[in-house]
């Protein structure tokens, strides 16, 4: 038989098509064997970052932080829609000078969005000192400026994207496409929570609707479910089918989880790695314990007549956000690591989204929302809670210098420059950060990327924005990519 015939069998007792056949059913299955272990079927797999059911004591758990930091918990007023820097925290008196010019030659921006560009508009109301340091502060927000020596401005923000969606997924997650962990995801990861009666990330949207890039903007991504954010409705019940049907006595329920804990254990030590499972398992947990916990958390009625009128709780326009924000206060005070508050829901003029104009938009929302994140300031400080609190203000992008058309009122999105503060725990107060130009065109000096403010949230927060890391796909991931600097000259001492 030659020895090019394909039925001459080898030693081996195949012939070589044989032979060529099995050695290819063995790739085939190692890579099977690849996809199967992944998803946790065959048995342990080494993790650079463990599943949550490896946790000590599960994913909450509070962990220390990288550094020694008095902050406990962070809450985020997210201005949905981009409020307007040059109307609000960044006094630009050139805006009256050159008032009715058009925008200098060498200002280029992506587009206008089909937009009218218009000309050089002053603010729309005035700028004055507050506090012993003169931070100048716009009449959209009185009761705030009353607390400017506890902020730190950061005037020379910038970011990636001039459209709603993206923008604030990047504001959340640092950057523009779906599917990243969010700020509040990351500081759950990293530091657990100190209450594990509720959830360690919980967001509060507007009534009028989320914002329209929805869910992402507080997903945990790639992470484990077990540190996305939970949304608590501003309305009724906080949470919704959260309370068991009456006719469950307590006991039944704690032995139905008892033995669903039980069978699922017992799957997931026959099968490790199922991130997914034993999330599932602590949410069931978690949930249960929720059902006294929460409704506690968020009753208002326990609290005083004083600090209801202070929140502008039962008044108008200030209601709704009053009651989020002190339920955002009671959140901090039992231990919730992030608490994310929304002003502005759905779309265009119903959020800070101001085309149509800036007074009729500004005015309606700064009245929402001035008088309680003052109360905000004040009734934590009060409670020594300020000190272990951060809290952060800021849209997704801010405004243009300019009107849109001649005559008309409203600022087109602006992603080249624009305005957030700190204050709390940790913060340099009383002071401005970074500039943009003449006009609050662009950043200039000092510019603030997106990617170094959230490594200065994580550094106040104890955390090194370059450490916290989570493994995914072959990379060690971390919220600020290969990028960000802290800016130590907003970080107290």
């Amino acid at each position: 038989m030659s020895t090019n015939d394909p039925g001459r069998r080898f030693p081996c007792g195949q012939t070589r098509r044989e032979f060529v056949w099995d050695m290819g059913v063995g790739f085939a299955g190692i890579a099977l064997s690849s996809l199967m272990a992944g998803d946790g079927w065959l048995g342990r797999r080494a993790m650079a970052s463990g599943p949550v059911a490896e946790v000590a004591g599960g994913p909450l758990t509070p962990r220390p932080p990288h550094r020694a930091t008095p902050v406990r918990s962070v809450i985020f007023l997210t201005m949905n829609g981009g409020p307007s820097q040059v109307d609000t925290f960044d006094y630009k008196p050139a805006l009256a000078k050159y008032a009715g010019q058009p925008l200098p030659d060498g200002k280029k921006f992506i587009n206008s969005g089909g937009r009218k560009v218009g000309f050089l508009t002053p603010a729309f109301r005035p700028f004055r000192p507050g506090g012993q340091s003169g931070l100048m502060i716009s009449d959209y927000f009185p009761k705030v400026r009353e607390h400017a020596d506890k902020l730190a401005v950061i005037r020379s923000c910038h970011t990636d994207s001039h459209a709603h969606g993206s923008a604030l997924v990047a504001m959340n997650t640092g950057k523009t496409f779906i599917g990243r962990p969010s700020l509040g995801s990351w500081a759950v990861y990293g530091l657990g929570s100190e209450n594990q009666n509720l959830p360690g990330y919980v967001v509060i949207l507007d009534k009028r609707g989320g914002p329209i890039s929805g869910q992402p903007n507080w997903s945990s991504g790639f992470m484990s479910s077990a540190y996305q954010g939970t949304l608590f409705r501003p309305t009724g019940d906080p949470i919704l089918d959260l309370r068991g049907p009456s006719r469950v006595r307590p006991e039944t329920q704690r032995d139905q989880l008892d033995l669903l804990a039980q069978l699922n254990d017992e799957h997931l030590r026959a099968r490790p790695g199922g991130q997914e499972l034993a999330a599932r398992i602590n949410s069931y947990e978690l949930a249960y314990r929720m059902q006294s916990a929460t409704p506690e958390a968020v009753d208002l009625s326990r609290e005083t007549a004083t600090t209801l009128e202070a929140y502008g709780v039962g008044h108008q326009p200030t209601d709704e956000f009053g009651r989020n924000c002190l339920v955002a206060r009671r959140l901090v005070e039992r231990g919730v690591r992030f608490v994310q508050l929304y002003s502005g829901g759905g779309h265009l003029e119903e959020t800070w989204d101001a085309h149509a104009g800036i007074e009729s938009n500004h005015g309606r929302h700064a009245a929402e929302v001035d008088q309680p994140i003052a109360a905000l300031l004040t009734d934590l400080e009060q409670r020594g809670l300020l000190s272990g609190t951060l809290v952060i203000w800021g849209g997704e992008f801010g405004r243009m210098p300019f009107s849109e058309g001649r005559g008309e009122p409203g600022r087109n999105h602006n992603p080249y420059g624009f305005s957030m503060w700190l204050a709390g725990g940790g913060v340099r107060g009383g002071m401005a950060y970074g500039e943009t130009d003449e006009f609050g065109f662009e950043a200039v000096i000092d510019k603030v990327h997106l990617h170094d403010l959230h490594a200065t949230i994580l550094e106040l927060c104890g955390l090194d924005h370059e450490a916290l890391t989570y493994f995914h796909q072959g990379r060690n991931e971390r919220l600020t990519d290969v990028y960000g600097r802290v800016i130590r000259e907003v970080i107290a001492g």
